[in-house]
């Protein structure tokens, strides 16, 4: 059964990586999604969540299941007012039109998830992060971390800055003194990428309560970079491993991750606020 934090969570504090369904027939899947999402996520189910955990902030992250259209994301971050923003599928084509339009409701970076079902591909990056960094955009990025070290260059030399989901999301999990880790950490103290502590059960070999291999991976990044770190429970868990989740006890791992309640603040409340505009008095239309 769905529980509450067992840490103190502060105000302010914001889930940086979610994401909601709509209804089928008014937010069809896109040709390119892997596989049917989970319905029944919308936003009273989310509210709930938000309520149970004591967050006050949301990030609605584009899911890949609805590929360029992103109405569905917008509209959540429509009826969640001020305390939301979006994360957004935009391409090289899209109009400038579009992206001020993207801008004003709220979205503050552009996604790339090229695991399967990526509505595009590496070779749109670069060119949409040109698009975006005037905006004050970052590009969000998921794929297998172990490609790290082969594509560090690339990534340091965007003209935005970088977000990479899911510590990293290494398939498998290395050491922390492994070539793609250490790559990893040295994006996160180049000041130009941050990562998302979430979604550990994504790729752990280890398995729950502690996901140690990934947690290792976890508390190097807050160690060399903890002003570069946010927080995420990735609900409605898209792609769910074959054991039990609960949004409060992947928030209470934070807690290992992060010992120090002056750190988990920093990664829950200052972090997200510097990212994605909060602290900046940013509204959406700005």
């Amino acid at each position: 059964m769905p529980t509450a934090p067992r840490l103190p969570v502060p105000p302010g504090a914001c889930d940086t990586h979610m994401h909601i369904y709509g209804p089928p027939d008014r937010y069809p899947l896109a040709p390119s999604a892997a596989r049917v999402p989970p319905f029944q996520a919308d936003l009273a189910a989310w509210r709930a969540v938000l309520a149970r955990l004591g967050l006050s902030r949301t990030v609605v992250v584009q899911p890949s299941a609805y590929g360029t259209d992103n109405r569905c994301t917008l509209d959540a971050v429509a009826a969640l007012g001020e305390a939301a923003r979006a994360v957004v599928v935009v391409t090289p084509a899209t109009p400038e039109a579009e992206l001020e339009r993207l801008h004003a409701a709220g979205a503050r970076g552009a996604r790339f998830y090229l695991m399967q079902g990526a509505p595009q591909g590496w070779e749109a990056l670069g060119p949409v992060a040109a698009r975006i960094a005037p905006l004050g955009w970052h590009v969000q990025l998921q794929f297998d971390g172990t490609e790290l070290p082969d594509r560090a260059a690339m990534l340091r030399a965007l003209p935005c800055d970088l977000v990479i989901d899911h510590v990293g999301r290494f398939h498998p999990p290395p050491p922390v003194d492994s070539a793609p880790v250490r790559a990893l950490l040295r994006l996160l103290e180049s000041g130009r990428a941050w990562m998302k502590a979430s979604a550990p059960y994504n790729t752990s070999r280890a398995g729950p309560p502690l996901y140690a291999d990934v947690s290792a991976i976890a508390r190097g990044a807050i160690a060399a970079a903890p002003e570069r770190v946010v927080w995420a429970s990735n609900w409605p868990h898209p792609n769910p491993p074959d054991h039990a989740l609960d949004e409060a006890a992947l928030l209470d791992l934070l807690g290992h991750w992060a010992p120090e309640a002056a750190l988990r603040r920093r990664i829950l409340v200052d972090n997200p606020a510097a990212l994605y505009g909060w602290d900046r008095g940013e509204d959406r239309g700005c």
